[in-house]
């Protein structure tokens, strides 16, 4: 029941959050009159919402996680949880381009939408939740995990649970770190230019030179 993003709502939320590299994004969706119910007893809303489809290793749908929007995309819907997420989240996300030997996996979507902005041609998973994403899967082929670390204690423990995970399995772990409290503030408050600049003393030589000059 939902449709692509380009043209609704949802892609003014995500330029108004700063986000405009939107192509690789079909893992999000437009649902112009979601169900919202504020409690188990309440009367149910519709709300315009962005749908976001949550999935396996190998693709397969395992849950989708709503974000609620005002009507004309300035911003979040007005209600007390504008963000619901509901399947079988544990160990999957919400993927943006596919993983080849590197990858970076954050926590909300806006964060690592972000990132992708810097970064178009580095595959992405979105993991929804701290916790989640300290509990997020490897893709067999992964070498190299960059780690979208949000600036406060939760991110703090998703990150050394991530690292000490990546380490034990063989794989590289590089923490990248917002200069606020995560990369869609870093992204809104010192513009595309700027924030790239902050990307590249973070990464990896190699990764500068092949994800960064392509962006350029």
């Amino acid at each position: 029941m939902s449709k692509p993003i380009i043209g609704t709502v949802v892609e003014t939320y995500l330029r108004g959050r700063g986000v405009t590299t939107l192509y690789g994004t079909g893992s999000l969706r437009f649902h112009p009159r979601c169900y919202y119910r504020p409690d188990d007893t309440g009367p149910t809303e519709t709300w315009p919402a962005m749908i976001a489809a949550v999935t396996d290793l190998d693709g397969h749908l395992t849950g989708a996680h709503r974000t609620w929007l005002a009507p004309d995309g300035a911003g979040k819907a007005l209600v007390d949880t504008p963000r619901r997420a509901m399947g079988d989240l544990l160990g999957h996300a919400v993927r943006f381009g596919v993983p080849g030997s590197v990858m970076a996996a954050g926590e909300g979507i806006e964060t690592t939408l972000s990132l992708r902005c810097a970064l178009p041609d580095m595959a992405m998973a979105a993991a929804l939740s701290a916790a989640h994403l300290a509990a997020i899967l490897f893709p067999p082929n992964l070498r190299r995990l960059y780690v979208i670390r949000d600036n406060d204690p939760a991110g703090d423990g998703a990150r050394d649970s991530l690292l000490e995970r990546a380490t034990d399995a063989g794989i590289e772990a590089v923490v990248l770190s917002p200069e606020t409290e995560d990369f869609n503030e870093d992204l809104r408050h010192f513009g595309l230019a700027a924030f790239r600049a902050s990307i590249a003393d973070q990464l990896m030589r190699r990764d500068r030179h092949r994800y960064l000059t392509q962006a350029a």
